[in-house]
């Protein structure tokens, strides 16, 4: 995961503000439609490079599109091919032990995710794909505008080195916390899976 990020940001980060909004988006793509990239490090790390409010708004602007675009791609791909009636069983058997069994659980999954492939997951449970993206805008702005507002303020108010720190320090523990949710969440499904097939 952190390998692939770091061999995009090496070939984009020479080239530049557009060249690190290009490997944002890039990276945002990804993790919407393959598998994750720890999108979170890299939107700080680059974030770091200029920590200005213009820079911080394109970034979010470009994960809006990023995610945006993941999340349509992913769902027309899944809705034009056959997806084989074992796997379809699968995920809707998957569905019903979430604590949220609509597009919100896209929210949820911003704090604890336990989803993967949210385009195929929406086109598989016949979800609103409107509503899926609504949920997808709300949630990112809100969960990245958090992280950089908070990085814009650690820039402001201590030295380039301690904000630096600090902003790593804080996306370690959004990841950890994030990682440790999802780890008890998935546990409880696992066990109530378990309750009901006996």
């Amino acid at each position: 995961m952190l390998d692939i990020g770091q061999a995009i940001y090496d070939i984009f980060s020479p080239l530049d503000a557009w060249g690190m909004l290009a490997c944002i988006f890039v990276i945002f793509y990804i993790d919407a439609i393959v598998f994750p990239t720890l999108p979170e490090l890299f939107a700080v790390i680059i974030f770091m490079v200029i920590p200005q409010a213009w820079f911080g708004l394109m970034i979010l602007a470009t994960i809006a599109v990023a995610e945006v675009l993941g999340l349509s791609t992913l769902y027309l791909i899944v809705k034009k091919i056959h997806i084989p009636q074992i796997i379809e069983k699968a995920i809707h058997r998957y569905r019903d032990f979430l604590m949220v069994r609509d597009e919100r659980m896209i929210l949820v999954n911003r704090i604890a995710p336990v989803i993967p492939f949210i385009g195929a997951f929406v086109a598989i449970c016949n979800w609103s794909i409107k509503k899926a993206i609504i949920y997808t805008l709300v949630g990112g702005m809100t969960k990245y505008g958090f992280i950089i507002s908070m990085s814009g303020m650690f820039f402001a108010y201590f030295s380039s080195k301690t904000a630096q720190n600090v902003t790593l320090g804080m996306i370690i523990i959004i990841i950890g916390v994030s990682i440790a949710i999802s780890i008890v969440r998935r546990g409880r499904m696992r066990k109530k899976n378990e309750d009901c097939t006996r």
